[in-house]
């Protein structure tokens, strides 16, 4: 199992136009009420929580939205509530982190450069999947020329926020799959949940690359408990249950490496398509 660089490809470029899924999104999330970035950072950060995920038709997430409280709000900064993300994700020429999400063990840890596309600012963060499925993520600012390199200072901070979790990679890391799409935030304050929704999401490297297919929307439902939150609730209700995806390693799936790819198969078929040229 080997992901060595591949240095005469490039990343996957930056997003295209929105499709009529964001915009459908956009026309959703018109009516609620908005929260600026301190107040969602101060009152529902959440980066010690518990995540679900869903792929759903956005005429599902219409109806969630219907049946939502009215204590939730909707992220908007400078008038824009759909922001775009390119996120590169990092790992060792042998995908130590790759193969321990695999593998399902129970500590485990994902590295990406996270680029906000609308204010062009990095950040460094490192997500560790703990026990009881707790996610814990910690970040840190990063140069934006350097969003496809940890730097010696990322890579200290990696080793850092590793040390005591979980097995640190005996090999060095390096860019190993991009991931681009756009995203809303909702939020509930008195409640202390968040939901994400990304549209538009593509993920792999260079020409190999899989999107989501039209229609489609990726939630995640965050909170601080072990237990389902509103948005995990009305979901149920509307017959939608969590799904076990991750980006990184889907992108990873869509490569073409020689390595496993069971648990993604079924989650490629159903939601994902590859781009025609």
């Amino acid at each position: 199992m080997s992901a060595e660089p591949r240095p005469e490809r490039e990343p996957l470029s930056a997003l295209a136009p929105p499709t009529e899924t964001a915009s459908r999104v956009e026309g959703v999330i018109g009516p609620l009420p908005a929260i600026d970035l301190p107040t969602l950072e101060s009152a529902v950060a959440l980066l010690t929580r518990v995540d679900r995920k869903y792929v759903v038709p956005v005429s599902t997430f219409e109806r969630l939205v219907v049946e939502l409280d009215d204590d939730w709000c909707v992220l908007e900064i400078d008038g824009t509530r759909q922001f775009g993300y390119t996120s590169t994700y990092f790992d060792t020429a042998d995908l130590h982190t790759y193969r321990a999400h695999l593998q399902r063990r129970r500590r485990r840890f994902k590295v990406r450069v996270r680029r906000y596309d609308d204010s062009d600012l990095c950040m460094l963060e490192v997500k560790r999947k703990g026990l009881r499925g707790i996610t814990v993520k910690e970040r840190t600012s990063h140069p934006t020329a350097g969003h496809a390199e940890l730097g010696p200072a990322g890579r200290a901070f990696v080793t850092n926020v590793v040390r005591g979790h979980a097995h640190l990679p005996a090999g060095p890391m390096h860019p190993v799959v991009t991931t681009s799409n756009r995203r809303t935030t909702l939020a509930s304050p008195a409640g202390r949940s968040r939901l994400t929704v990304d549209t538009d999401l593509c993920c792999g490297w260079g020409d190999a690359r899989t999107s989501l297919r039209p229609g489609l929307v990726l939630l995640e439902s965050k909170v601080e408990g072990r237990g389902p939150g509103p948005v995990d609730r009305i979901l149920r209700a509307l017959g939608e249950r969590p799904l076990d995806i991750s980006k990184y390693c889907v992108g990873v799936a869509s490569l073409g490496l020689d390595v496993p790819d069971n648990p993604w198969r079924r989650t490629l078929r159903r939601y994902f398509e590859t781009p025609v040229a």
